[in-house]
């Protein structure tokens, strides 16, 4: 009865996200009613008794303090101080010096699907320091989009390209990245080093052979030439070469501070995004003098309260989420299920990777279902033996790798409505690649983590 209950909740659940209701309400209202039903069933309660506010029902409530306030102090505070500086960079024109060095390099090739593949690369590489799909995407609409077309690559195939860009969600910067080594309780450097990046490698080979293959075959089967230069208008003065640098401080001062290179400085990601945005901040002044800088910096704080509202409030009501499917015993239900099938640690990672890809589809988005798991992973691995992070990391992946098969991701209506494309024709030709993507990926994670 109390599976059937709470199977129906995560039914709908998902199904008002798919009809596009507010997220952070809808999962805050099923994480609510399952902590309820928990409370009625008696099959848990929200609260231990040694931190209960002395009430059950004052409990859901209490849950939902402490959880927001633990939160915000710590991976809101990363996620925040991220979306501002990547805000900051955008607004000061560095995220398009940066974008600019790195594409130039490819107009020098004339084999136009080579240049395709190598993009996506670049695209990749670029998304570690511009951990915004959207952001990435538009940017390369009006850098690489221009390059592929004057080779001879149609506009669909270009779009596709760029669309995936960011599907693998790399490095310090981002949220995801983020959550998932916090979650497994390492820091985010070692995360990113030792287990994102030697999966992240194979699979990026994967998505550009296919990306160099799948375009040119649908290209064949498409007579229509549609090619068209973007017209983009300069609104401000191109930034200096050199701006591309900024971007670039925050990985490289967490690099150096880490064990990998200094060891006895320690460093965090909001720290140095603080450093970051004060050298940022300096460079502005010296180029358009004091009054500027004094006013452009509420683009840093406005975008803060941004990835507050947008963002941050995601985890937090996926947490509540995840924790109205564990206190009414979901999750035990499903564990239990999963030990008493004997079901292998291996076949459960490729589960959970298969719930997230097809949520991340439906949702359009790869923060929320991460978001909404992540929270259960630990206690998962655990029963079936084996560390968090060989679970969460192709989970991680998976659910920024589906997001690019989705017609409503941000990102992929962000560069069809620039391009003047249909997002659903759009996913029809990232679909191949992202699907070779997850199966390389979720493999090369089983191969190296177990």
């Amino acid at each position: 009865m109390v599976t059937i209950f709470s199977l129906v909740i995560i039914f709908l659940v998902g199904l008002l996200i798919y009809k596009k209701y507010n997220p952070q309400t809808t999962l805050l209202l099923g994480g609510i009613i399952m902590m309820a039903a928990a409370i009625i069933f008696s099959t848990g309660t929200p609260l231990p008794e040694n931190i209960s506010s002395g009430n059950q029902w004052l409990d859901i409530f209490t849950f939902l303090k402490n959880t927001t306030a633990k939160t915000v102090g710590t991976l809101g505070l990363i996620i925040m101080a991220v979306g501002g500086f990547a805000k900051y960079m955008d607004h000061i024109g560095a995220s398009r010096a940066l974008v600019n060095i790195a594409i130039k390099p490819l107009g020098y090739f004339k084999a136009p699907y080579l240049v395709m593949a190598l993009g996506y690369i670049m695209g990749q590489i670029l998304n570690i320091f511009i951990p915004s799909a959207s952001g990435l995407g538009l940017l390369l609409m009006v850098t690489l989009y221009p390059i592929l077309v004057r080779l001879g690559v149609s506009k669909m195939s270009a779009v596709a390209v760029i669309a995936t860009a960011a599907c693998l969600d790399l490095g310090p910067a981002s949220g995801n990245v983020n959550l998932a080594a916090r979650t497994a309780d390492i820091p985010v450097t070692e995360y990113f080093i030792s287990y994102q990046l030697p999966v992240a490698i194979a699979t990026m080979v994967t998505i550009a052979t296919l990306h160099f293959f799948v375009q040119q075959w649908f290209d064949r089967r498409t007579t229509t030439n549609d090619n068209v230069e973007l017209q983009t208008e300069e609104i401000q003065v191109a930034p200096p070469a050199w701006y591309a640098l900024l971007p670039i401080i925050p990985l490289a001062l967490i690099m150096i501070f880490s064990p990998m290179a200094i060891a006895t400085v320690k460093i965090d990601v909001v720290t140095a995004m603080f450093i970051s945005i004060a050298v940022a901040m300096v460079c502005e002044g010296i180029r358009h003098g004091a009054k500027p800088i004094f006013k452009d910096i509420l683009v840093y704080f406005d975008s803060m309260g941004k990835q507050f509202a947008r963002v941050v409030t995601l985890v937090i009501a996926g947490q509540v989420f995840a924790h109205g499917m564990k206190v009414i015993g979901l999750l035990d239900t499903v564990i239990n299920f999963a030990i008493n099938a004997s079901v292998s640690p291996a076949l459960m990672i490729i589960l959970m990777v298969i719930i997230i890809t097809f949520a991340a589809i439906l949702m359009g988005s790869g923060n929320a279902p991460f978001f909404s798991f992540a929270a259960m992973v630990p206690d998962i691995a655990d029963k079936v033996g084996i560390n968090a992070v060989v679970m969460l990391m192709p989970m991680q992946l998976a659910s920024g790798i589906a997001r690019s098969m989705s017609p409503i991701t941000g990102a992929i209506v962000a560069v069809a409505g620039v391009a003047d494309v249909s997002p659903f024709e759009l996913v029809k030709r990232t679909a191949i690649p992202m699907i070779g993507a997850l199966i390389v990926s979720t493999t090369m994670s089983l191969i190296l983590g177990l």
